[in-house]
């Protein structure tokens, strides 16, 4: 299956959850491509002892999971992209929701 996931939020737990249920489509043999947007470029600063994001985002690249970050969404909190997080657009968000048979948002 090809499943994309849009995150949103900058609640660690929602967002840990998020990478959770990607790491394990990744596992089950299923393409998966993940958008930040909003609040969801934040990601990167929430994880803490109890919900080790940076650890899961890591699981997800590792696995050849696509990880996109909105580049205006990022510009508007004086953020970079990073190698981990690249930069992408609202064109590369519409490729994901029509390319992929299932789209959650998070």
């Amino acid at each position: 299956m090809k499943l994309g996931i849009i995150i949103y939020s900058n609640d660690a737990e929602t967002v840990w959850n998020a990478f959770r249920l990607a790491n394990t489509g990744l596992t089950a043999g299923d393409e998966v491509r993940v958008f930040l947007l909003g609040k969801g470029v934040e990601c990167e600063s929430l994880s803490n002892d109890k919900f080790k994001i940076l650890d899961a985002m890591q699981e997800f690249v590792s696995k050849q999971g696509a990880l996109l970050a909105c580049g205006t969404c990022l510009k508007l909190r004086n953020q970079q992209s990073t190698e981990m997080c690249p930069l992408s657009t609202m064109k590369d968000l519409r490729t994901l929701i029509v390319e992929c048979e299932k789209v959650l948002t998070f």
